[in-house]
């Protein structure tokens, strides 16, 4: 049997492959289908057209070009259930051992004895944190739902590539005072280029306060202390949304005897070609492929790894 763990977009592409190449297979979920989609900000919209983010050329329509997050939702789960994947939810993976050529999976509901096991386990569980006094406050968010929640509020947004750009557009414009700190000199080159100008030309006018080459460098219960090029500045504060990014949980990996490289990137060593790792029958699918360069792969470049994991388990058989 393969066992895929993650259930989001790519979990589920490497089902549908196992299923159709009629191979026994079960995925596991520790949150809910296509979790990670699920805790993006409920107002999100796709940098990609919808027609990138199909699975098994299943027609995934939307109102406009590039779908939002409950359209989005709405495809997958559709999907999900017009394959009848089997997929276990809510069922967290706690350990894996390797046993005489097959894996023990350990979940908080069950084990299961694994012939191949697939991790496609994205990125977007781990903030990568400010390590600054006053981050573990709970005034201080490093993940975003909603813009009404922040109405008529005190905001700081730390970051300023697409999730703090959207962030600091969208709470402003429910009535949240709002100031952005940015340690480069400028908005993040990666922005979506038909928000790039709404963000700069709101800083221009002076509706967001921006602090650039910047940082944050202590969270008080009602101010905030940001490091300028003019000094030390300390802003009353009710709100610190810290979107400075996600990582994936590499030491997972290592547990698992998975190499990863020396450098800051972290990369997981795997056949490009198999998509297998050092360790034999454990493959990687997704944007846990990059290591810490989460920016490199998404869905529409990740699919064609199901394709590539089933080719091979099909032809060591």
């Amino acid at each position: 049997m393969v066992v895929i763990i993650g259930g989001g977009p790519i979990g589920m592409a490497c089902g549908i492959a196992c299923k159709n190449a009629g191979l026994e297979y079960l995925i596991l979920e520790k949150g809910c289908l296509v979790n990670s989609l699920y805790h993006y900000p409920t107002t999100m919209t796709f940098f990609s057209t919808s027609e990138r983010l199909e699975l098994n050329n299943i027609p995934f329509v939307s109102n406009s070009a590039k779908p939002t997050r409950a359209e989005a939702l709405e495809y997958y789960r559709r999907v999900a259930q017009n394959q009848a994947l089997n997929i276990r939810l809510f069922e967290e993976v706690l350990e894996v051992e390797k046993e005489d050529g097959w894996f023990r999976v350990k979940t908080t509901k069950d084990q299961y004895r694994a012939d191949q096991l697939i991790l496609a386990t994205g990125f977007y569980d781990i903030p990568n944190l400010l390590g600054i006094p006053g981050e573990d406050l709970p005034k201080v968010k490093h993940y975003y739902k909603d813009p009404h929640y922040y109405a008529f509020q005190k905001v700081l947004v730390v970051g300023a590539n697409n999730s703090a750009v959207d962030v600091a557009l969208e709470t402003f414009r429910k009535g949240a005072e709002v100031t952005m700190v940015v340690r480069e000199p400028e908005i993040g080159k990666t922005v979506k280029y038909w928000v790039r100008p709404d963000v700069e030309n709101r800083i221009v006018e002076g509706s967001i306060r921006a602090y650039f080459n910047s940082r944050l460098k202590e969270i008080r219960e009602h101010e905030v202390v940001i490091s300028t090029p003019e000094g030390e500045k300390v802003l009353e504060n009710q709100w610190v949304l810290a979107m400075t990014g996600y990582k994936p949980n590499l030491d997972f990996l290592e547990k698992l005897g998975i190499r990863l490289s020396d450098d800051e990137v972290r990369k997981p060593f795997y056949n490009e070609e198999t998509m297998e790792t050092n360790v034999q029958g454990l493959y990687l699918a997704g944007v846990i492929c990059g290591g810490m360069n989460t920016r490199r792969l998404f869905i529409e470049n990740s699919r064609e790894h199901a394709v590539k994991i089933v080719e091979h388990i099909l032809s060591q058989q």
